[in-house]
C-alpha cells in the first residue's frame, strides 16, 4: 500500500460543527459510566493506531497520570498545524469540529478505526482540559482547551511554537470532566486489556502502558509479533487445547481478512470480531460470513470422510463451533456500524469477503492436515450427541413445571400479568422469604425463596445444572428459557418480570449467594444482564434510633461513621441487621421493597471478554489462578468486620 506523504491541512475535511456533545455524551461514547470514561482513551489511541495503519507510527504510549488525567503519545506524522481553508489551523478543526479529520480524505487513511473524525473533538468536549503538543516540521506546536474551548492565543494565525522537535508525533493530555462522568477514575485492567488486544491486532506496533495512579509506577510493554495467532493462544492459555492455532489470511474487494482459530476440550465457543482494530461486541456481517462458511465447509468434509451418513442431518453451527476460540479481524476502507460506538458491523461486502477468504483457505489447510480435520469434526460429533440428549432434557424440564405457584409453593407470584410492571425478588431462606411475602405489594411484586447456596454452574456439567431444583424453579418462573453451548432456546420477549432482584443478606454468605446467582445468569441467561433486567437489593446494615429525632437506616459502615460524627455517643442506640430475616415486614418494605425509598444496584457488564475471564477464574475449578487473582486484588476488597 503506497504511503501519501502530503498529510497536511488539505487532508482535513469538515462536515459540521461541534454541537450537543456535552448535553448528550451517551450518543457519542455510549454512556457516562466508567465504560464511557475509558472510551475517551480508546478514541485517542485509535487515532494513533490509524497512523500506524497508514504506515507512519510504530510506538504508542499511554500513561494514567497520578492527577487522574491521561496522556497518549505517538510517533506518527503529527496532526497538521498549517492553515486550513476555513481560516483556522487544521489542528483546531480536529479538536473543535465534529466530523473533521483525515478519515474523510481517502488518500490520507485507507482504513480507520476512529469515529470518522468525531473522537478527538468528543474527548475535548468532555474534558476539563485537553493539552496537545504536536511535533511537526522541526518544531513542537502547542494548544490547550478547557471544556472544548481553546484558551491559547494564536501567533500570526498559527499555533504557538514552544521548542524544536527532533522527530514527529502527537502528545495529548486530558482530564475527564466530573460534571459529565459518574466516575473519573480510569479502570486500569480494562485499559490494559484493550491495549493488549490492539497489540495482537497490529503485530508491528509497540504499545507502552504506564500507571501512576496506584501510588507506584507500573509499566507494561505490549508487542505481539504473532498477531492474532498469539491472541488465540492467549485466550486458550488455561484450557486443554487440541491443536495449534490455525491462521487463515487473504484479501478481496479491497478488504483484508485474517482469521485464527483453535479448538479446546471445552463445551463453549468464543468467537471475537474486529473491524479496523475495533472490537465489535455484537458481532456483525464479518462474523456471519465466518460462521456460515465455516459450518458449510465442515459439513461437506463430514460427509466426504463418512462421519455424516446420507440419512443424517447436518451438524448445526453451534455443534461445529463447540470448543472453538476464534478471532476474525478485517480491514475495511469504508466500514458501516450500527451505533456510534461500533458494536456491530453492517457491511454486506464484509460477509462476502470473509466467506471467500475463509472458504478458500480452510479447504487449502484441511486438505493437507487430515488429522486436525478429524479432531475438529470429532468435537462437532460429540457436541451433536450431547445437544440431542439435552433437547430431551429441556423438553422434560419445560413441560413438567407450570407457571405461577410450583408444587412446593415456593413462588409467591404477583397479580399483574404485564411484565413491564412486574418484578421478582429472589430471597435466600424461609425466614426472609416469609417476611418478604408479607411485606411486598402483591399486585406487582413476586417473591421466590431459594434454599441456601445454589449450584456453582461454572464447575457443574449441563445435566447437573438442568437437574438442580432451585435453578429449574428460576428458569420456570422467568419464563424465557435459557442459553447454553449446545443451542439457544432463550427468548427475552417471554420474560415475565421487568426487574429480577437478588435480595441476599449484607454479609459474606449473602455476597456468595449473589455471586452464584450472577454466575448462573451470566452463563445461561446473559441477555437478562445485557438488557438491564438484573438488580441487587441493598438492604441496610444498621438502624440508628436517637433519643431525639427521627430514626435512620444506615446502609454501610461509611454511613455509620458519618452518622457518629453528627451524633454524640450515647445519644442513640444502634441495631445491626445480621440478615433480612431479622427485619419485620414493615422494615423490609421501607428499606428494600418500596420503590420510593429502596436502594438497588443494576448489574452491568462493561467488558464482556474480561467478565468471562474473571468469572472463569473466580468460579472455576482451577485454584492457582483464583489465588493469584485474589492476592492481586486484595487491596480493592471491602471487608465485612
Amino acid at each position: 500500500m503506497a504511503k501519501k506523504e502530503s498529510y497536511d491541512a488539505a487532508s482535513i475535511s469538515v462536515l459540521e460543527g461541534l454541537e450537543a456533545v456535552r448535553k448528550r455524551p451517551g450518543m457519542y461514547i455510549g454512556s457516562v459510566s466508567r465504560k464511557g470514561l475509558n472510551h475517551l482513551i480508546y478514541e485517542i489511541v485509535d487515532n494513533a493506531v490509524d497512523e500506524h495503519l497508514a504506515g507512519f507510527c510504530s510506538h504508542i504510549r499511554v500513561v494514567l497520570e497520578a492527577d487522574g488525567s491521561c496522556t497518549v503519545s505517538d510517533d506518527g506524522r503529527g496532526i497538521p498545524v498549517d492553515m486550513h481553508e476555513k481560516g483556522v489551523p487544521a489542528e483546531r478543526l480536529v479538536f473543535t469540529t465534529l466530523h473533521a479529520g483525515g478519515k474523510f480524505d481517502n488518500d490520507a487513511y485507507k482504513t480507520s478505526g476512529g469515529l470518522h473524525g468525531v473522537g478527538s473533538s468528543v474527548v475535548n468536549a468532555l474534558s476539563v482540559y485537553l493539552d496537545v503538543r504536536i511535533s511537526r516540521g522541526g518544531y513542537v506546536h502547542h494548544d490547550r482547551y478547557e471544556r472544548g474551548v481553546p484558551v491559547l492565543e494564536l501567533e500570526n494565525g498559527l499555533l504557538p511554537r514552544i521548542g524544536k522537535a527532533a522527530g514527529t508525533g502527537t502528545c495529548i493530555n486530558f482530564l475527564p470532566d466530573p460534571e459529565i462522568f459518574e466516575k473519573t477514575g480510569f479502570s486500569a485492567p480494562e485499559v490494559k486489556s484493550r491495549l493488549h488486544e490492539t497489540a495482537y491486532l497490529n503485530p508491528q506496533l509497540t504499545i507502552c502502558f504506564v500507571d501512576h495512579v496506584q501510588g507506584h509506577s507500573e509499566e507494561i510493554i505490549y508487542h505481539e509479533p504473532e498477531g492474532i495467532v498469539g491472541f488465540v493462544r492467549d485466550l486458550d492459555q488455561n484450557t486443554e487445547v487440541l491443536h495449534e492455532p490455525i491462521l487463515l489470511k487473504g484479501s478481496t474487494e479491497g478488504i483484508e481478512v485474517e482469521a485464527a482459530f483453535q479448538y479446546a476440550n471445552e463445551f463453549r465457543e468464543n468467537v471475537l470480531g474486529f473491524c479496523n482494530n475495533i472490537y465489535n461486541s455484537e458481532g456483525g456481517t464479518h462474523l456471519t460470513g465466518f460462521k456460515t462458511t465455516f459450518t458449510a465447509v465442515m459439513n461437506t468434509y463430514a460427509r466426504e470422510i463418512g462421519i455424516l451418513k446420507d440419512k443424517d442431518t447436518n451438524f448445526t453451527g453451534a455443534d461445529i463451533r463447540n470448543g472453538i476460540t476464534a478471532v476474525v479481524s478485517i480491514k475495511h476502507p469504508d466500514p458501516r456500524f450500527e451505533g456510534q460506538t461500533k458494536t456491530r458491523l453492517d457491511n454486506q461486502d464484509a460477509a462476502r469477503a470473509v466467506s471467500k477468504v475463509v472458504g478458500e483457505q480452510l479447504v487449502l489447510y484441511f486438505d493437507r492436515n487430515l488429522e486436525t480435520l478429524k479432531t475438529v469434526l470429532s468435537c462437532a460429533e460429540k457436541a451433536a450427541k450431547i445437544r440431542k440428549s439435552q433437547e430431551k432434557a429441556k423438553t422434560n424440564l419445560l413441560t413438567k413445571q407450570k407457571y405461577s405457584f410450583d408444587s412446593n409453593g415456593k413462588l409467591a407470584n404477583c397479580e399483574k400479568k404485564d411484565p413491564s410492571q412486574c418484578e421478582i425478588f429472589i430471597v435466600e431462606g424461609d425466614s426472609a422469604g416469609g417476611s418478604a411475602k408479607t411485606a411486598r405489594d402483591r399486585s406487582y411484586q413476586a417473591i421466590l425463596p431459594i434454599r441456601g447456596k445454589i449450584l456453582n454452574v461454572e464447575k457443574a456439567t449441563i445435566d447437573k445444572v438442568l437437574a438442580n431444583a432451585e435453578i429449574k424453579t428460576m428458569i420456570n418462573a422467568f419464563g424465557c428459557g435459557f442459553s447454553e453451548g449446545y443451542g439457544n432456546d432463550f427468548d427475552i420477549s417471554k420474560l415475565r418480570y421487568d426487574k429480577i432482584v437478588i435480595m441476599a443478606d449484607a454479609d459474606v454468605d449473602g455476597a456468595h449467594i449473589s455471586t452464584l446467582l450472577l454466575t448462573l445468569f451470566y452463563r445461561f441467561m446473559p441477555e437478562l444482564i445485557y438488557e438491564g433486567h438484573v438488580y441487587i437489593a441493598m438492604p441496610p446494615l444498621y438502624k440508628a434510633m436517637p433519643k431525639k429525632g427521627p430514626e435512620e437506616y444506615l446502609y454501610d459502615d461509611k454511613a455509620l461513621e458519618k452518622y457518629r460524627k453528627h451524633h454524640k455517643s450515647g445519644s442513640f442506640t444502634l441495631q445491626r441487621f445480621k440478615g433480612l430475616g431479622e427485619m419485620d415486614a414493615q422494615q423490609l418494605w421501607e428499606t428494600t421493597l418500596n420503590p420510593e425509598t429502596r436502594r438497588m444496584k443494576r448489574v452491568e457488564i462493561e467488558d464482556a471478554r474480561m467478565a468471562s475471564s474473571v468469572t472463569e477464574t473466580l468460579m472455576g475449578s482451577d485454584v492457582p489462578p483464583r489465588k493469584a487473582f485474589i492476592y492481586e486484588h486484595a487491596a480493592d476488597a471491602q471487608l465485612d468486620i
